[in-house]
């Protein structure tokens, strides 16, 4: 999508919340990596998100965790975006935050598949979902093998797109745009023996109905299938933010053995469903993820 695909009421909205986002995140960049990150963390769930999410972390909490304290939740409805917040001014600040990360960052059970998968040029796809900062394992991975390729959504406003995908480059490329040209793209490169992440944790309307914490939640298969058609290693990843606030554990879990897409899939929500047990503030409970009775739209 282009501006000019736009109604002018389209366009001059979205280039109204491009300027305040943007400034906001030039604000922040000028100043030191550490207080950068906080300050976007509290703003973003001090100010933002009131706004612009109301309701989403409540209403989701309730709907899995229906005996879940009131207090319990408003600790949530700050620490989520917090996170967010954090995530996002992170990721416009690649260079540092790899150099934060440093050598030597992944760790986890999965990590010798990992090392040989790359050896024998077989190809890897790395699966995570909207969890602590889900390119900081992005980072760890290209600064020990090269090159990751990611596919990603693009933005629904093109304005704050545009730098957004820049930033995204600063940490891994290439990057492949959600839609059949990238896919193609994607596909092309993962056949050539690399490694390619990708985040399965939103709803899509036209996959399957899951479980995740117990709900139905339609799930994209599309990463089972390219690992089962392309014998490609499945393995999930998670960049777990440590209690500082801003540094990372970068955990390489097990392969999934090859099975059905269904069953991998399914095997993925499990994974990540644990991880959100074990840090409930890092998952991104401001998606709408689960969508009752809806099976014909994507968000």
């Amino acid at each position: 999508m282009t501006p000019s695909d736009l109604t002018p009421r389209q366009r001059a909205g979205q280039y109204i919340v491009n300027l305040a986002l943007g400034g906001l995140v030039r604000l922040a960049l000028a100043l030191p990596y550490a207080m950068r990150v906080r300050l976007m963390g509290w703003m973003v769930s001090r100010i933002v998100a009131p706004i612009a999410y109301r309701g989403r972390v409540r209403n989701n909490l309730t709907h899995i965790w229906p005996d879940i304290a009131p207090s319990r939740i408003r600790e949530m409805e700050r620490a989520v975006p917090d996170n967010a917040g954090r995530t996002l001014i992170e990721i416009y600040s690649g260079p540092e935050l790899k150099a934060r990360l440093g050598e030597g960052t992944l760790e986890g059970p999965g990590l010798a598949a990992l090392d040989a998968a790359h050896a024998a040029k077989r190809p890897v796809v790395l699966v995570s979902g909207h969890f602590g900062n889900y390119d900081a394992f992005r980072a760890a991975v290209a600064m020990r093998y090269g090159n990751v390729g990611a596919l990603y959504r693009p933005l629904n406003n093109v304005y704050f797109n545009r730098h957004y995908v820049r930033a995204m480059e600063s940490i891994a490329t290439p990057m492949f745009a959600r839609g059949r040209r990238g896919l193609a793209e994607m596909v092309k490169y993962l056949r050539q023996g690399n490694i390619i992440a990708m985040l399965t944790d939103q709803h899509f309307g036209k996959g399957a109905a899951l479980s995740f914490f117990g709900q139905p939640a339609f799930t994209a298969t599309s990463a089972a299938e390219m690992a089962l058609k392309y014998d490609a290693l499945m393995i999930p990843i998670y960049g777990i933010r440590q209690p500082d606030g801003l540094s990372f554990r970068v955990v390489v879990q097990e392969p999934l053995a090859h099975s059905t897409a269904t069953e991998m899939s399914q095997a993925l929500n499990d994974s990540l469903e644990a991880m959100t047990r074990e840090y409930p503030d890092q998952w991104f409970w401001i998606h709408r993820r689960w969508k009752p009775g809806s099976q014909d739209s994507e968000s």
